[in-house]
């Protein structure tokens, strides 16, 4: 999913940052974790990659590697890693819920991510819903928030708890489900190297949770 600057709210991405720091569940980051501009970030990455690729013993003279470090420089801190910046989180837009809506569901939503401890692809699917109270979001925003929590070096547990965490504080109400099924890439491509192993994580709350039916439909459509 294309990040789009001019679709941001920083004012909700910074209450959003200090909400998750006040329940423990933020991505860890230093104090000064945002005080470099973007350009800074990809100078100084560009060198350090540069450094990386040479000590490998690869030949960045090369017409086909001379601009790969710049180009993981710009992918970095422009693509995989936006969602660290809380200025970017995405535009929320409500409506009040006049219309009465019943349970909400968005299915198969992509996401790409980065294990934090390895650096390597986390790539699955999400599946959010909520019972609406008094707001009704923006389907896309639901899109919008998981990619803007993946787009950072993660755990699949955080992401699920903050993509959880994030809807409750917009919409207001506990009645959330968020289930991710997602492959990895730090177990598929070394390590145990297991080739078929996915890894499912879910965070329910209100009738999601405490309700049989509901929780029975939800993860029926979560399956199906």
């Amino acid at each position: 999913m294309a990040f789009q600057k001019h679709k941001v709210d920083p004012v909700l991405g910074i209450q959003i940052h200090e909400y998750l720091m006040s329940i423990g569940i933020e991505t860890p980051l230093r104090k000064d974790g945002t005080a470099l501009s973007e350009h800074q970030k990809i100078e100084i990455i560009e060198k350090n990659t540069r450094a990386i690729w040479e000590t490998l013993g690869l030949d960045l003279s090369d017409d086909s590697l001379e601009n790969t470090p710049n180009r993981i420089a710009k992918m970095l801190v422009l693509e995989m890693n936006y969602g660290l910046i809380p200025n970017n989180f995405p535009k929320c837009t409500t409506v009040e819920n006049k219309m009465d809506a019943g349970m909400v569901i968005v299915k198969e939503i992509g996401v790409i991510s980065n294990c934090e401890h390895h650096g390597v692809i986390i790539d699955g699917m999400a599946t959010v819903a909520y019972i609406p109270k008094d707001k009704v979001l923006g389907l896309s925003k639901i899109n919008r928030i998981v990619d803007y929590f993946a787009r950072r070096p993660q755990i699949q547990e955080r992401l699920t708890n903050q993509i959880w965490h994030a809807l409750y504080y917009i919409l207001d109400t506990d009645n959330i489900a968020v289930y991710i099924d997602a492959i990895h890439y730090c177990v598929k491509s070394r390590g145990a190297e297991d080739q078929t192993s996915h890894t499912i994580t879910n965070k329910l709350g209100g009738a999601f949770k405490n309700d049989s039916a509901t929780r029975a439909e939800f993860m029926s459509l979560c399956h199906n």
